[in-house]
């Protein structure tokens, strides 16, 4: 295997989770009587450019099939986190009626809805039948492909540049990282701003986030790292946010090399911040196994615990980054009950691996957990708020990242 972005032979491990199926593909009542394909999840860091990233074992049109059913829109936090970025984004670059703005992995519209709001000429590119429809029904032009440089040039040939090229989360979710900056480039007009987003490599590190490595996520990034990617297609990083969205994420803003936009101080804070944390060494990179294999082995002694004590335990959340850890633990209903999620295209369904249901809110009501495990952590706020009731009859909640904490 050889680095997605700059080819170097890899072979320092990262991180080695077994074999597990794709974090989103949900099984039906009729898949579980079908055998279950699993493929390998490693991660390795590469000696020259320090890009953490999987193999690409199974092809991305695979992962992101017409069934694939992960809608942004469910979540609260990021609909407002979504709507605070257009606000800041349009005040900052003066954006109006004759500018368009596109967002790659646009999913349901659920960002692009606030730009339509504001009058602005938007248009997504998303590959998924299933969150394309539910975008279209919502008004926004939305093109049903990957994106990457060909659909980008076409793009910008046939119709026009883009002012703002938004990329949230999509950026560790492309096997070809080349072809994909390239496109951003080719779409963009000469002054125009791309912003990407991404979890920080040094927060996963740090806050043992083992749980967000899964098949669809195949580059893992630090800041440095990201740079010089996007140097290499003559892209310039002129500004970047340290975000607490997904446990600690980036927030780039880019432009053409020449473009005239000031780089400002966070971009060499950052560097030093990670040089700092010795992000440029490979000794950086060795250990997290074993911070990975506490956390599963914290876990797993819990629900055993609570399974011999008569203590009900169920999850909440059917995110990708829960079905992670309970592959990896080996987790299985007689230990998790029941998943809730609040998503429709989930519910009724079983997550892949563990086939541990997935059912409505309603049957925490009905069954009264002792405990409530939130797989995704990273909403944490929103779902104790909302699960409060549990309290009622002694309910508690329980994380496991970056430790084991029941509250």
């Amino acid at each position: 295997m050889k680095c997605r972005f700059c080819d170097t032979l890899l072979h320092d491990v990262f991180l080695d989770l077994g074999s597990a199926p794709p974090s989103n593909a949900f099984l039906s009542t009729a898949d579980l009587s079908a055998t279950e394909l699993h493929f390998p999840l490693h991660l390795y860091t590469c000696t020259d450019c320090h890009l953490v990233q999987v193999d690409e074992v199974q092809k991305h049109d695979a992962l992101f099939s017409s069934d694939y059913v992960y809608f942004s829109s469910y979540s609260r936090t990021w609909l407002a986190h979504a709507e605070r970025y257009v606000s800041r984004a349009v005040e900052r670059l003066n954006l109006g009626s004759h500018h368009l703005v596109m967002e790659i992995a646009s999913n349901d519209g659920y960002l692009l809805q606030y730009v339509k709001a504001r009058g602005i000429p938007c248009i997504g590119i998303e590959p998924t039948a299933s969150t394309a429809a539910t975008a279209r029904d919502r008004g926004i032009e939305t093109l049903e492909q990957f994106f990457g440089e060909h659909v980008a040039r076409n793009f910008a040939t046939t119709r026009r540049q883009a002012s703002l090229v938004i990329a949230n989360n999509v950026l560790a979710h492309v096997p070809d990282l080349n072809d994909f900056v390239a496109g951003l480039g080719a779409v963009l007009a000469p002054e125009g701003v791309i912003t990407v987003e991404f979890p920080h490599l040094l927060q996963l590190v740090a806050q043992r986030q083992f749980d967000t490595v899964y098949h669809e996520h195949f580059s893992y990034f630090s800041f440095h790292t990201a740079q010089r990617v996007f140097a290499s297609h003559g892209l310039r990083i002129w500004d970047v946010e340290e975000l607490s969205t997904h446990g600690g994420s980036l927030r780039l803003w880019a432009c053409h090399a020449n473009a005239t936009h000031r780089e400002t101080p966070a971009v060499a804070a950052l560097l030093a911040k990670e040089a700092a944390a010795g992000m440029l060494d490979m000794s950086y990179y060795h250990g997290f196994q074993s911070l990975a294999d506490a956390i599963k082995n914290d876990f797993l002694a819990f629900l055993i615990d609570c399974k011999r004590n008569g203590k009900q335990v169920v999850g909440y959340g059917a995110a990708a980054k829960g079905n992670t850890l309970l592959n990896y633990a080996g987790v299985r209903p007689d230990l998790l009950g029941y998943v809730v999620d609040a998503s429709p295209h989930k519910q009724g369904r079983h997550l892949p691996g563990s086939r541990i249901p997935v059912v409505v809110e309603a049957r925490i009501r009905e069954s009264r957990p002792d405990f409530v495990v939130i797989l995704p952590w990273n909403l944490r706020e929103e779902i104790t708020a909302q699960l409060a009731y549990i309290r009622e009859w002694g309910g508690q909640f329980v994380t496991t990242i970056p430790q084991l904490v029941v509250s």
